[in-house]
């Protein structure tokens, strides 16, 4: 696999830290407003990544952070008249309702800023006995740009060049104060006497918060070590906030990132997506007016590296594509609840019948097996191309509808397994029950539905196997009975066909 590393500005062989192993860390939310559908795109696009990672073998663990502690957060709640721990609970719920309503995946570790003030308040400690730090003796830490040479490598700057290394958002006059150079950041913020006393910590320099990049620094190694593959996040991240983390990190002796992915930004109007320009679009309002498979595939579907103009004519797009896709899926998969048995599956299989295994870990194994195409996969390794993945997509739908047209079922039921094994990796499989039953819903998908999405998954593994037979590819065919009867489904060969069904 390739990938673009945006601190070398080349396409890189990914060769993981670790053998099979591959630790991610993504920039998410400053929980200081609802989400609009810029903020997801970040989520959106490294979900995909973390999905073709997994489907190619590796295992990943997923860190995405939550800043639930900065200047903008606790402006805000004072405006409103609410507690900063408040404010910031409610929003990031929304930003979680989101997430799951665009089907991503969870990450593996959520840490939040406010739960990790020992491991920052030992990084600032870090970096003051390295000679990187120094305090004001106030209250306040500042990192010394000039004390790291290869400052302004990620983004390709010259330090000279640079008038400041804060972002807007983070600057005040009683912290600039006690900086030696205007190019210094804070690392820690002295408490000040109009903000809440909650929103404050003890530290051997005095009492205070963490500046905005320290967070990500602490947390990433708290969860991935001094050193892991990737950092991922939006475009606008990349300074000053990812460079001083890397300033920070590199100045504390650790690796850090040994890849840099960075999301283009989703533009109204040829302007990017952000409150402050108020163009935003509320992914709630979004979710209310278009089903949140088809916003997801507007996302998903365009490179990750290139700007997103999203719009109303982007949305029809996607919907025409996903109703040709699911369509396609729907009309190819004849459900087992059509029919009183289909190869042998029982007309029921209760949702305990597998055992230990949740219904939706049974369709990602089963999916899994499925050979994906060729170009398909040279398209995902090359830099997570989407666009150019998409025509294996069309191929599969055309070929399936060929095969409709001729009477042969078995053969489009294979088209269409195929189509749902590729969307499953852009997060987009019609028949994931965090769609509802056919992916037009936000609502919680009925066992019922669960059951026959299953059924009609180990029909077509049974239809592939019997092909597989035929064309003697033996070790095809035993793998997916090996795969079936792993999930508590064992197949039996008879004179009508395989049949299958759990044990007991």
């Amino acid at each position: 696999m390739k990938i673009y590393d945006s601190a070398t500005h080349a396409v890189r062989d990914f060769e993981p830290l670790r053998h099979g192993r591959v630790g991610l860390y993504l920039c998410g939310p400053t929980v200081q407003g609802a989400p609009h559908l810029g903020h997801l795109r970040a989520a959106l696009d490294f979900d995909v990544l973390v999905r073709w990672l997994r489907r190619s073998g590796l295992e990943v663990t997923y860190v995405r952070n939550v800043t639930d502690i900065d200047d903008k957060i606790l402006k805000k709640s004072a405006e409103a008249g609410i507690a900063w721990w408040a404010l910031a609970a409610h929003f990031e719920r929304e930003f979680n309702w989101a997430y799951r309503a665009l089907n991503t995946l969870p990450p593996d570790v959520t840490p939040h800023a406010t739960g990790h003030i020992p491991q920052q308040i030992a990084l600032v400690q870090r970096l003051l006995d390295r000679g990187h730090a120094y305090d004001d003796g106030k209250g306040n830490v500042y990192f010394s740009v000039t004390s790291l040479p290869d400052y302004g490598a990620l983004t390709n700057q010259r330090l000279h060049d640079l008038a400041s290394t804060e972002d807007e958002s983070q600057v005040d006059e009683l912290t600039e104060a006690g900086k030696r150079d205007p190019r210094d950041f804070a690392l820690w913020k002295a408490a000040k006497e109009d903000e809440p006393v909650t929103a404050s910590w003890e530290a051997p320099w005095g009492r205070g918060r963490p500046g905005w990049h320290l967070e990500c620094s602490a947390m990433s190694q708290a969860y991935l070590g001094d050193e892991f593959d990737i950092h991922g996040g939006g475009l606008d991240l990349r300074f000053p906030h990812h460079e001083n983390e890397m300033a920070q990190s590199h100045g504390a002796g650790w690796g850090f990132a040994r890849y840099w992915m960075h999301n283009a930004w989703l533009t109204l109007k040829g302007e990017k997506m952000s409150k402050s320009v108020g163009n935003v679009v509320g992914v709630r309002r979004l979710l209310a007016k278009w089903p949140a498979p088809v916003v997801r595939l507007a996302v998903v579907a365009t490179h990750y590296r290139t700007n997103l103009e999203f719009s109303e004519d982007s949305l029809v797009q996607a919907a025409d594509l996903w109703e040709k896709f699911s369509g396609f899926i729907k009309v190819a998969s004849a459900e087992p609840s059509e029919t009183p048995e289909t190869n042998g599956v029982a007309a029921k299989i209760p949702l305990n019948a597998y055992g230990d295994e949740e219904p939706d870990l049974v369709r990602q194994r089963a999916l899994e097996e499925i050979e994906l195409p060729a170009d398909f996969v040279a398209a995902m390794n090359d830099d997570l191309n989407v666009p150019g993945a998409l025509p294996a997509l069309h191929r599969a739908v055309k070929a399936g509808n060929t095969a409709l047209a001729s009477g042969d079922k078995a053969a489009a039921t294979a088209q269409a397994l195929q189509l749902r094994a590729m969307l499953d990796v852009l997060g987009l499989d019609p028949k994931d029950p965090g769609w509802g039953s056919e992916g037009a819903s936000l609502e919680d998908s009925e066992a019922g539905a669960d059951e026959d999405s299953l059924k009609g998954l180990i029909k077509g593994l049974l239809e592939v196997r019997t092909a597989a037979k035929a064309e003697k590819d033996w070790g095809r065919a035993d793998g997916i009975r090996n795969l079936l009867e792993s999930c508590g489904l064992p197949v039996t060969d008879t004179p009508e066909g395989p049949k299958c069904g759990p044990v007991g």
